[in-house]
């Protein structure tokens, strides 16, 4: 298999999905902290041309999760009306949002993070990813990434995502797994995929070896 073949059949799926969110088609990518979201969905966005929104950028120090009416108000329901949204991305080190951004109704549009395919926000996705990776290893990977000096932010953030995804799973109501390998991605896809049982769809993108 050439590299990325398998990546670029499920860029052209998505592609080909229903629009979910008036004509933009939203694709979630779920997981823990540190499961390695951004990263898939930036190789996901360039095969599809398509812009990422992080979550990260409209959560707040105050509000982890709390974000919900701000992305409906701000993002959700002027895409899905056919018109730009606008939206202030949160400065983490200043703890303040800042310049105002504009997002175009585009025919895909990624949102990734944790909380990306809560039950508030599943109606409206084409289609949900989620990243299995187990949630200690992500949440260690994630306190390697940001060093010691975040220590206490990561405890408080294991506490909040235990809350969350307690209070509102979203594992279980994905329409396709993700695990990443040494040397890419494999998912498998279909009704089954979150039941670890024989799925309908299955892949592979093997990076090139040096």
């Amino acid at each position: 298999m050439e590299p990325q073949q398998s990546l670029e059949s499920l860029a052209r799926e998505l592609a080909a999905s229903a629009p979910s969110l008036g004509p933009v088609r939203l694709i979630g990518i779920d997981g823990h902290a540190g499961s390695g979201k951004s990263t898939f969905a930036r190789r996901l966005a360039e095969l599809l041309g398509a812009p990422v929104l992080h979550l990260d950028d409209v959560a707040t120090h105050a509000e982890l999760f709390g974000w919900e009416e701000r992305l409906r108000a701000q993002v959700l329901e002027p895409l899905a009306a056919g018109r730009p949204a606008r939206w202030a991305p949160y400065d983490w080190v200043e703890r303040r949002f800042g310049p105002e951004r504009v997002l175009e109704p585009v025919p895909v549009l990624l949102v990734e993070g944790v909380g990306a395919g809560r039950r508030a926000l599943r109606p409206r996705l084409a289609r949900l990813l989620w990243m299995e990776t187990p949630r200690e290893e992500s949440w260690q990977r994630g306190r390697n990434r940001d060093g010691r000096e975040l220590s206490d932010f990561w405890d408080g953030w294991e506490r909040a995502e235990r809350a969350h995804f307690s209070n509102d799973p979203s594992r279980s109501f994905a329409d396709t797994l993700v695990r990443q390998s040494g040397t890419g991605y494999e998912w498998s896809s279909g009704t089954r995929a979150t039941a670890g049982t024989a799925t309908s769809v299955t892949g592979r993108d093997d990076l090139p070896r040096a």
